[in-house]
């Protein structure tokens, strides 16, 4: 696509280090792009984003078919100028909250008829409509409409994977825009034959990128680095593989070891509305009251702006008070973090030490309880 490269610049072990040119910027990969679900990143403007070093954000084709309506984004312009962001942008399709949200749901071999989880009037997605939608939304990147279902359902997961396989190709037929990449979506839940069937049908089409949806809706953390695994050697190196809604930063971890280069997660800025954040050794809630007196930053060697200006206390007080501050400066630890490591990782397979890296930080990630607190 002429609007469109991806380059790959160096492979450690697994591990993969490209360049994704679109119309709106580089993506310089592995990436983790921050969610602005209603076109909005909660709580952050974009120049904090920008200031955080986000290149990439993800926005969410249904919510913003049901409100405002693409047409009105059309009307404003796109969703760049609409939400004021220059740089490029992902919309998924909406198949996974069709399912997922929708009060009401029927499948057809066309599409799905479902009702709104805001209002319970009736829509219609199909193929067709979704990649409509998206186009109006002017996104860089947009997803196929594929059909997420239940992870352990074998029959289930078989007629779901012959309906997305049908329906990424009547996407790509159906899509008229040059200035967007189309991604295919992978499926097949936890069973490795069908996901390896998706991710061979997926890479015979002429898609600039591929999408492993599917992962982290239940299944263990093993189950999903299992069919990571599986779907690896099987996608074509020279397209960017996506990992659809995953970020926790041992999740990231694990998904760059095993080939993948594209995240995105609403975990870190809902974990900062909830009085958590993330560090490389693990979580803290700050709330908790051993924190009131506490005048460290949340870590010291983190760059962020909450970090470099705010102590643990100050936050603190903050959350207790219910300041609307506090998801702002936890909001912009935990996506900092996120892109730091990130970032870290990428140069580690630059310099071929992706294995040491990762088993390092293996070692020193701790869920619940990060030292020295």
């Amino acid at each position: 696509m002429e609007h469109f490269n991806f380059r790959l610049i160096a492979k450690d072990h697994a591990g993969r280090a490209g360049e994704f040119v679109t119309p709106h910027g580089v993506i310089k990969t592995p990436i983790f792009a921050p969610v602005g679900t209603q076109a909005t990143v909660k709580a952050l403007t974009p120049d904090q984003l920008d200031a955080l070093g986000a290149t990439l954000i993800l926005a969410n084709t249904y919510h913003l078919y049901l409100r405002p309506g693409a047409d009105l984004i059309a009307e404003m312009g796109g969703l760049h100028n609409f939400m004021n962001w220059s740089g490029p942008i992902l919309t998924d399709s909406g198949g996974y909250q069709v399912f997922s949200l929708s009060k009401r749901r029927e499948i057809d071999a066309g599409g799905v008829t479902f009702q709104s989880h805001i209002d319970g009037s009736t829509h219609r997605f199909t193929p067709e409509s979704a990649i409509a939608i998206q186009e109006k939304l002017g996104a860089d990147i947009i997803l196929t409409f594929d059909e997420c279902s239940e992870p352990y359902d074998r029959a289930y997961n078989e007629e779901a994977l012959e309906r997305t396989h049908q329906w990424a190709e009547r996407c790509l037929s159906a899509k008229t825009r040059k200035d967007q990449a189309l991604f295919g979506i992978l499926q097949g839940g936890i069973f490795p034959d069908l996901r390896a069937r998706s991710a061979k049908f997926m890479a015979s089409l002429d898609f600039p990128g591929i999408a492993i949806g599917g992962l982290s809706v239940g299944e263990t953390k093993e189950e999903m680095l299992a069919m990571l695994e599986v779907v690896d050697p099987l996608l074509p190196e020279d397209k960017p593989r996506y990992l659809m809604g995953v970020g926790s930063p041992e999740d990231i971890v694990e998904g760059v070891t095993r080939g993948v280069d594209m995240f995105d997660c609403v975990l870190p800025t809902r974990m900062a509305r909830n009085h958590a954040v993330l560090t490389r050794t693990g979580r803290m809630n700050l709330r908790n009251a051993n924190f009131s007196h506490d005048l460290r930053p949340i870590e010291d060697d983190c760059d962020c702006y909450t970090c470099q200006t705010f102590t643990r206390a100050y936050l603190r007080h903050l959350i207790v008070a219910q300041e609307m501050l506090a998801a702002t400066l936890l909001s912009i630890h935990n996506l900092r973090m996120l892109i730091k490591l990130i970032h870290d990782l990428r140069e580690t397979i630059l310099n071929g030490n992706l294995e040491s890296f990762s088993e390092e930080f293996r070692q020193n990630f701790q869920k619940h309880r990060p030292k020295g607190t």
